[in-house]
């Protein structure tokens, strides 16, 4: 169905990374269009809106701590005048991920969490899990879990957990009737394609889920899932605070990120995208900018796929990561807390061939390359439904993000393309 290829794809870097990836507020006539640096990338980006296949996209290219190179091309929507640029708003979904995964890390370097620390410690509930004897198979045949969630487990999408955009049969149908959905994506509703009510609150989301039969036994298998949601609520009990809340106070706030938001700010829909659905030749509106979803207050913070963000924004977050937790003086986590986070956190013996990490390892909430990649160690990131693509290469030193507004990301070969034209230039 629709419905299963609109979101479940939305971190399409297998492939991408695979095959090429390497990879205070700066003020705007400091970022440098240089297509001769980057001909193949600003071709690649350039073509999508030649071709009236997207309205606008954009990529940052950033070497070390320098401001980064933008280029762009195209407009906020089809019936926009205002061009992209480095400040315009984009719903990066899943690209999320990797934002709550480090604010866990941040919580870990504090000693607050261990990484192999049992859920159950922080969120009771979650004790004494069932799981599925089949994983499409009806939630009355389970059997007891032989080994408890932990954060790890959490942080690596192993904790067992489903997805109602991956998973099919009742357990699909137990998570959209007890609002356990990942985001949200329009607020009109498109032929086939359902749109659940999500649970009232993070903490109404995470005993919800804990009542219902797990998918897998964890820490055996990596299978995307809400695992990164529900981070969001270990995060607000072990800290104190509201997810949302801590993210403010502990990475946005700290790095300069002033344009991230899981609600935007009725004085920024200026600034916001439209997102289309690809249908044939013609770009569907699902979101449009003026009337959009992310204009309300979502139910709770969605850790997995909730923000909306300014590329100058996420560049920043790449670039504390490059720094191993700091950008110049600004510190949000020790350096070896930071190379934690972005190295391969899967337990023993899972991999993830044949899934979207591409047989990669895992980290806290993105894809790690591995020492016999293409490219070698040291690049992490992730995607998201929309189309949009980000990871640093601590290796080369580099950080790269990819923007585009469309669903789903392997409608048009955006996301998965983009890695390989910066490859080609920095041949």
């Amino acid at each position: 169905m629709l419905h299963e290829t609109i979101i479940a794809r939305r971190a399409f870097l297998g492939s991408a990374l695979a095959s090429g990836a390497l990879l205070g507020a700066t003020p705007a006539h400091a970022f440098l269009r240089e297509t001769n640096a980057y001909p193949a990338l600003d071709a690649f980006i350039r073509g999508f809106v030649t071709r009236k296949q997207l309205a606008g996209t954009l990529a940052t290219v950033g070497k070390g701590f320098a401001a980064p190179t933008v280029l762009s091309a195209g407009t906020l929507a089809n019936d926009s005048n205002k061009p992209v640029d480095i400040d315009s708003l984009w719903r990066i979904y899943s690209m999320t991920k990797p934002i709550t995964g480090m604010a866990a890390m941040i919580l870990i370097g504090e000693g607050k969490l261990k990484l192999d620390q049992p859920l159950a410690d922080i969120l009771p509930a979650f004790a004494n899990m069932k799981v599925l004897k089949s994983a499409d198979g009806p939630l009355s045949e389970t059997v007891p879990a032989k080994t408890p969630i932990t954060i790890r487990h959490l942080l690596t999408h192993t904790a067992g957990l489903g997805y109602n955009i991956i998973q099919s049969g009742p357990i699909k149908a137990a998570y959209e009737s007890n609002g356990i959905v990942p985001a949200q994506l329009s607020r009109v509703s498109l032929p086939g394609i359902p749109n659940p009510k999500p649970a009232p609150s993070l903490k109404e989301f995470a005993e919800r889920l804990a009542k219902l039969p797990l998918v897998y036994e964890p820490g055996t298998k990596w299978s995307y899932s809400v695992a990164l949601d529900l981070m969001g609520r270990v995060i607000e009990v072990v800290s104190g605070k509201p997810f949302d809340q801590f993210l403010s106070e502990r990475i946005f706030a700290p790095l300069g990120m002033k344009s991230t938001y899981f609600r935007v700010p009725q004085s920024q829909v200026a600034r916001l995208t439209t997102n289309y659905l690809p249908l044939g030749p013609v770009l569907l509106p699902v979101d449009v900018a003026s009337n959009s979803i992310y204009l309300d207050a979502p139910a709770f913070p969605f850790g997995g796929a909730g923000l909306v963000t300014s590329a100058r924004d996420y560049d920043r977050f790449l670039m504390m990561l490059l720094g191993e937790g700091a950008i110049g003086d600004v510190r949000i986590m020790a350096p070896a807390t930071a190379r934690l986070g972005m190295s391969n956190l899967l337990p023993p013996g899972v991999s993830t061939a044949g899934t979207f990490a591409g047989g990669e390892g895992f980290g806290a909430g993105g894809r790690v390359s591995l020492p016999n990649s293409p490219r070698g160690p040291g690049v992490y990131g992730w995607g998201g439904a929309a189309g949009t693509i980000a990871w640093v290469d601590t290796t080369r030193k580099m950080r790269v993000g990819g923007y585009a507004q469309y669903m789903p990301a392997e409608a048009m070969p955006f996301q998965s393309g983009l890695p390989e034209a910066i490859a080609r230039d920095l041949v």
